[in-house]
C-alpha cells in the first residue's frame, strides 16, 4: 500500500468515525475516553445524557485531548445521536434472547474500514459504566461488538474498552490495501433514522393486518428490526419498502 492510500484510510477514520458514549456517570471517564480516542486518531465524540458535562474533571483527565471535549456533541437520546449514520456498531457484553450479528473488535475494524472508499458515517456506541446499553439502545445498532475478556474477570472500564476498539480501527487503517477496491454503490446507504422509520412503518402495517402473535407481539418486531439493521439497505431500497407498505395500507382502507 502506498502512502496516499494509507493517508486516505486514516483520514476516513478521523472524518467518518464517531464514538458515542451513553449515560456516562463519571466526568473523569469522559476525559479518559477522549484521551484514548486521540491516541488512536479518532476525533469525533458524542455524549448521550451524560450525568455531568462539561466538567473540570473531564478536562483534567483528557490531558492533551481537551479539543475533543470542546468539540463533543451532547444529545438527549441515542436515537437522536445516531440518526444520520449509515452504520452503527454497539458494544455489548450480554447475550440477547434473540441473537444479533456480533463480532470481535478486529472484525468490527474490518467492517468499518471496508467503507473507507465511500461516504458512509459510522458510529461506535459505548454504554453506561455499570450496565452498558439497554436492549432498546442495542436495537438501534446494525451490529454488536464484544471484547472477549477473561471469564474470570471480564470487567473493563470505559476508557479501556474504547482504547481496544480504537486501536483495532487504527491498526486496520494502517494496513488497508488499496487493491481491495469494491464496486461503489450507486446511492448512499439508508441513514439510521430512515431505517427506524421503516421499522415503525412495518410495525404499523403488521398491526393493521393483525399479524402479531397476541401472546408475544414484540418478538416478531425484534426479529424484523434485526433483519433491517443487518441488511445494509440503501436509501432507495428503504423508500421502496415504505412505498410497498403504504400501497398495502391504501388497499386495506378501500
Amino acid at each position: 500500500m502506498d502512502m496516499s492510500e494509507k493517508k486516505d484510510a486514516l483520514q476516513f477514520v478521523e472524518e467518518a468515525v464517531k464514538f458515542i458514549l451513553v449515560g456516562t456517570t463519571h466526568p473523569g471517564n469522559i476525559g479518559a475516553a477522549a484521551r484514548a480516542m486521540k491516541n488512536m486518531g479518532i476525533k469525533q465524540l458524542g455524549l448521550v445524557a451524560p450525568k455531568q458535562f462539561p466538567d473540570e474533571k473531564a478536562f483534567y483527565r483528557a490531558k492533551a485531548a481537551t479539543d475533543i471535549l470542546e468539540n463533543a456533541q451532547v444529545h438527549e437520546t441515542l436515537i437522536e445521536a445516531v440518526s444520520g449514520f449509515q452504520l452503527v456498531i454497539g458494544t455489548s457484553a450480554r447475550n440477547r434472547k434473540i441473537p444479533w450479528p456480533i463480532m470481535s473488535p478486529r472484525e468490527a475494524a474490518q467492517e468499518i474500514l471496508s467503507n473507507h472508499k465511500g461516504a458512509n458515517k459510522i458510529a461506535v456506541v459505548f454504554g453506561r459504566e455499570d450496565r452498558g446499553l439497554t436492549n432498546e439502545e442495542l436495537g438501534l445498532c446494525n451490529l454488536h461488538v464484544h471484547i472477549p475478556s477473561s471469564d474470570e474477570y471480564s470487567s473493563l472500564n470505559l476508557s479501556q474498552a474504547i482504547q481496544i476498539i480504537a486501536y483495532e480501527i487504527r491498526l486496520k487503517a494502517l494496513s488497508t490495501e488499496g487493491k481491495s477496491k469494491k464496486q461503489e454503490w450507486d446511492v448512499p446507504l439508508a441513514e439510521n433514522a430512515e431505517i427506524e422509520r421503516l421499522i415503525e412503518h412495518f410495525d404499523e402495517l403488521m398491526q393493521e393486518v393483525e399479524f402479531y402473535d397476541i401472546d408475544n407481539p414484540r418478538l416478531l418486531l425484534t426479529r424484523v428490526r434485526r433483519f433491517f439493521r443487518r441488511s445494509k439497505i440503501d436509501h432507495i431500497e428503504a423508500n421502496i419498502f415504505r412505498g410497498v407498505f403504504a400501497a398495502i395500507q391504501k388497499k386495506l382502507k378501500r
